[in-house]
């Protein structure tokens, strides 16, 4: 047991990171940023336990591995890092799984053969001799082959692990057994010698989009197919205070704040249906996955009714997180900036009632940075001592990123 001098136990707070793609991992980057500076008493990179999912496992591991929000966000937002690279670019992110569809390929004369048997000689229907040859489509359309090699030497760098029997905090990563349908929690006993950065990449594996990965004999794909969150593997544990953030919020388009484009005050799209199939697909995606997170969310409260549960995700009228371009890389700082300012406001709103929360673990918000209203996460200044000329250097900061963000 960790106690604080005079003998006072100190809390067990625990992080759990659902996924979300590319722009999941944004928002969580410029949300965690937020609550880094705001929250005193709270170090992310010092935290009893850590669960990922997806994207989320991505952020989760840099955590674990001593890097700060602050760090994560340097290394793969502004790529400031000459040691961590761009982690983003989209060339990572889109390679082609060459490995999958030669696979397939070379397959597919022994399955046009058999079902042109089951045609001719057993009277099967032209549709069930198609079904057959379906099973020459690719399981998977990108590999993440590449970004898995590229998180294995970030984790490998000194001073940080990319083996989870090596970490110093808890670290769960979860996939989803493809055959069996059951949770994989890479990092728990008989699970823990797997790389991380494997691990990384199973649970990011969205089917369909990548490919399968195959680890320790078992096929895995995305853990968001058994569950949004996984957090009962870090509530077990007997935490004092779980911290949860989701990107991934379905879109409520009728109650959504008018978004001007170019100068115009029309909305982006009135109606969901007529952003076509894109849209639809997506919003249908974010509205499962997120009921069951609150469905989850009522089940954590009745089964762990001893640990104080917090969720921060993006406003559902917030047409910025729904309606941005998962893979647009250009995007990427406005985004993060956005998501920054978001959760800075969804802070202010609740206040009250979460400082009270966050107070029976030791933590509080600090009210002078939170009503800051020249804090920003972009900068392209160094922060400079409160002079009058600092203070002008940063309204020009705060100006120029108003108008890239109007220009984005």
């Amino acid at each position: 047991m960790v106690t604080r001098r005079g003998g006072a136990k100190l809390p067990r707070i625990g992080l759990a990171l659902a996924g979300g793609g590319p722009l999941g991992a944004i928002y969580e980057i410029g949300a965690l940023c937020a609550l880094d500076e705001t929250l005193d008493g709270l170090d992310f990179t010092q935290l009893s336990g850590y669960v990922g999912v997806s994207a989320g496992g991505f952020i989760a591991a840099g955590l674990v591995n001593g890097m700060t929000p602050r760090e994560l966000y340097a290394a793969f937002i502004e790529n400031d890092s000459r040691d961590d690279g761009d982690l983003f670019r989209p060339s990572l992110l889109m390679r082609l799984a060459w490995g999958e569809y030669l696979h397939r390929l070379a397959a597919l004369p022994g399955l046009a053969a058999q079902a042109a048997l089951h045609y001719a000689f057993k009277r099967r229907s032209p549709l069930e001799a198609f079904e057959r040859l379906g099973r020459a489509l690719p399981a998977g359309l990108l590999s993440g082959a590449a970004m898995e090699r590229q998180v294995a030497r970030l984790f490998s760098a000194p001073g940080r692990s990319n083996d989870f029997r090596q970490l110093n905090r808890q670290l769960v990563l979860v996939a989803t057994d493809l055959d069996s349908g059951d949770a994989v929690p890479f990092g728990q006993p008989g699970l823990d010698d797997v790389p991380i950065s494997l691990a990384v990449q199973a649970s990011a594996a969205l089917p369909g989009l990548y490919a399968p990965v195959q680890v320790k004999g078992r096929t895995c794909v995305d853990g968001v197919l058994k569950k949004t969150l996984h957090a009962s593997v870090l509530l077990d544990e007997g935490l004092d205070l779980l911290i949860c953030l989701n990107p991934l919020v379905p879109f409520d388009a009728t109650h959504a704040a008018r978004h001007k484009v170019l100068g115009s005050g029309e909305a982006r799209i009135p109606r969901l249906v007529d952003g076509g199939l894109p849209v639809v697909l997506s919003q249908t995606f974010r509205s499962l996955i997120h009921s069951r997170l609150e469905l989850g969310l009522k089940g954590y409260g009745q089964s762990h009714p001893g640990t104080d549960i917090v969720l921060f995700e993006p406003d559902p009228r917030d047409p910025e997180m729904f309606l941005a371009n998962t893979f647009s890389m250009s995007q990427r700082r406005l985004l993060a900036e956005h998501a920054y300012q978001r959760t800075r406001e969804l802070l202010r709103s609740r206040r009250s009632s979460l400082g009270a929360q966050l107070a029976r673990h030791g933590l509080s918000i600090n009210d002078t940075v939170l009503d800051d209203p020249l804090r920003r996460l972009l900068g392209r200044q160094r922060r400079l001592a409160g002079t009058r000329s600092a203070r002008a250097l940063k309204r020009l900061d705060e100006v120029l990123n108003d108008l890239e963000l109007a220009l984005g």
